[in-house]
C-alpha cells in the first residue's frame, strides 16, 4: 500500500480536485433482493470516447448471499494529505463494501485490473460486533487516522448505533470510535470539518425499525430520527445535539462544505409527518459559538389519485417527495437533491447556503409519473433518482434508482427494476441535461438492484480536504 509519493488522485484542496481528470470508470453497488444470487460490484465505462461507453464492463460477485450491499467507499483519499495524517503515502486502491443486512464488510482491490476488483479480505459480522459493539454497517469515510464505518445497530442489541474504525493497513476492526456518546442512540450518516475538529452525525433508526420496510406506526408516532449531533472529533465525545422537531422524520444525508475554511453543511430530511413535505437544512455556527440548524429548502408533496398509489400511500392521496440523498459539488456551488418518491432530481445554486436558488430539475420514474428515459421513451421507469454522485469537476452527475430493498417494495410493489443515468451539467449557469448515450439498466445488472456509485479516482462525496 505504500508509495514514495502521494497517490495522484489525492488533492490538498477542493480547488485542485475540481481540476482532476474526468473519471473513466464507475463502481456500482448491485444487490439481489431475493438473496438467491450473491450481491456484486458492477463496473461501468464512463469514457465517452470508448466503444463500451455506458455499458457494464466489469463485475465482481461477492462470496455469500443476503448481504444487501448498499453504501461503500475508498480505503484512503485526500484526507491523507492533512497535516495530522500519519499516512500520506497510502493509495486510493481498495473499496470497502459493507453488507447492510449481513453485517459483513468486504475489501476489494481495484489496482491490477480496475474493471475486475478482487476480493482480498472479508471482515465477519462477529468481528464488528465483538471488537466495536456494532452491526448493520452503512457508510464508509476515509479519515486521516483510519477508515470510519457508521453502523445502525448494536453488536448484541438493537442499539446504540454508532461509528467503528478500521485500520488503514490491515483493515482490522480497531474498535468503536466514541469515547462519550451522551444520549445518542440512533445513527445513520456522519461527516466532519477536519480543520475544526468537529464531527456531525445524523439519525435514521435501529435495524428492527428499517429492515422490513417503513413502519407507519413508528412514522406517525414520530419515532424515527429527528436530531443532529455535533462531536469533538479529537476527543471523540458528544458536545451538542440539535432536535429539528419530531415532525421532521429521518435526518439522513450530510454534506459539509468542501472548503476547509467553512463550517457549514447541508442535511436532507426525508419527510414531515404534518404534510408529507421533505426539506433540506443547513447547520452553521451561531453567534454564541453553538451550532444551529436552519431549514432552507421545502419540497411539497404532490397530490395524486389514490388508485394510482401503492397501498402505503393510498390513505394520504399524495406522493411525498422523500428526499433520500443529497450531494454537493466540490466547489460548494450546486446542491443536488433526490426526491425519490416523485421521481425528481433538483439542482440548487447554494453559493449563498441560506438562500438556495433552484436552477434545474430532471424527472425519471416516480411513484405515479413513471417518467421514461429519453433513450427508451416507451419504457416506464420505476424507482426514481435516489443515490447521487457528482464528478470532481462538477460537470457530470450519476443517479441510481433503488433506495433499500424492503422500502422499494412498499413504494413500488410491482417492482423497482434497476437503472443508472448520467446527467450533464451547465457549471456556469446551472441546468441539467440527461445524456442519451448513457443508460445501463434492466438485464445489464443481471437481476440485481443498484444503489451507490463511486467514481474511480474520486468524486464529490469521497474526499475531505485540509487546505483551501
Amino acid at each position: 500500500m505504500t508509495r514514495w509519493t502521494p497517490d495522484p488522485t489525492f488533492y490538498p484542496s477542493p480547488r485542485d480536485a475540481a481540476g482532476a481528470p474526468a473519471e473513466q470508470l464507475a463502481y456500482i453497488a448491485a444487490f439481489d433482493r431475493s438473496a438467491e444470487q450473491p450481491d456484486a460490484i458492477a463496473v461501468v465505462d464512463t469514457d465517452p470516447a470508448s466503444a463500451s461507453y455506458g455499458a457494464v464492463v466489469g463485475w465482481t460477485d461477492l462470496p455469500h448471499t443476503g448481504d444487501e450491499v448498499h453504501h461503500f467507499g475508498w480505503n484512503a483519499c485526500s484526507s491523507a494529505l492533512c497535516p495530522t495524517a500519519p499516512h500520506p503515502h497510502v493509495e486510493r486502491r481498495y473499496l470497502i463494501v459493507p453488507g447492510l443486512r449481513s453485517s459483513r464488510i468486504y475489501v476489494l482491490d481495484t489496482k491490477d485490473d480496475p474493471r475486475r476488483p478482487v476480493l482480498v479480505k472479508e471482515i465477519p459480522a462477529a468481528d464488528l460486533a465483538g471488537k466495536a459493539g456494532y452491526s448493520r454497517p452503512h457508510t464508509i469515510h476515509c479519515g486521516p487516522d483510519g477508515i470510519y464505518v457508521s453502523a445502525l445497530g448494536g453488536g448484541t442489541a438493537e442499539g446504540p448505533g454508532g461509528i467503528a474504525v478500521l485500520d488503514h493497513t490491515t483493515f482490522e476492526v480497531r474498535g468503536p470510535w466514541e469515547n462519550d456518546r451522551g444520549d445518542q442512540y440512533l445513527a445513520y450518516d456522519f461527516w466532519w470539518h477536519l480543520t475544526r475538529d468537529v464531527l456531525i452525525s445524523s439519525e435514521w433508526g435501529t435495524p428492527s425499525m428499517i429492515e422490513d420496510g417503513l413502519v407507519p406506526e413508528l412514522l406517525l408516532g414520530r419515532r424515527y430520527g429527528h436530531r443532529l449531533h455535533f462531536w469533538d472529533l479529537a476527543k471523540r465525545s458528544l458536545v451538542q445535539t440539535v432536535d429539528l422537531g419530531d415532525q421532521y422524520q429521518m435526518t439522513l444525508e450530510l454534506r459539509p462544505a468542501h472548503d476547509p475554511r467553512k463550517e457549514y453543511g447541508f442535511l436532507g430530511v426525508v419527510t414531515s409527518v404534518e404534510d408529507l413535505s421533505a426539506s433540506v437544512w443547513v447547520w452553521h455556527r451561531g453567534e454564541d459559538g453553538q451550532f444551529a440548524v436552519t431549514r432552507v429548502i421545502d419540497v411539497p408533496a404532490e397530490p395524486a389519485d389514490a388508485a394510482d398509489l401503492p397501498p402505503a400511500l393510498q390513505p394520504f392521496g399524495a406522493v411525498p417527495p422523500l428526499i433520500t440523498d443529497i450531494d454537493l459539488s466540490v466547489d460548494d456551488r450546486f446542491l443536488y437533491v433526490s426526491c425519490w418518491g416523485t421521481g425528481e432530481l433538483k439542482q440548487f445554486d447554494v453559493s449563498d447556503p441560506f438562500h438556495p436558488v433552484e436552477t434545474g430539475s430532471i424527472r425519471l420514474g416516480g411513484v405515479v409519473g413513471r417518467v421514461p428515459h429519453p433513450s427508451f421513451p416507451g419504457e416506464r421507469l420505476a424507482g426514481g433518482p435516489q443515490m447521487v454522485e457528482v464528478s470532481r469537476d462538477g460537470k457530470r452527475v450519476y443517479v441510481t434508482n433503488s433506495l433499500y430493498g424492503s422500502w422499494d417494495d412498499q413504494f413500488f410493489p410491482d417492482g423497482v427494476g434497476a437503472w443508472l443515468a448520467k446527467i450533464d451539467v451547465d457549471t456556469e449557469h446551472g441546468g441539467m441535461t440527461l445524456d442519451p448515450r448513457f443508460f445501463p439498466h434492466g438485464d445489464e445488472f443481471r437481476g440485481r438492484r443498484v444503489h451507490q456509485v463511486r467514481l474511480r479516482g474520486g468524486d464529490a462525496s469521497s474526499d475531505s480536504y485540509c487546505f483551501p
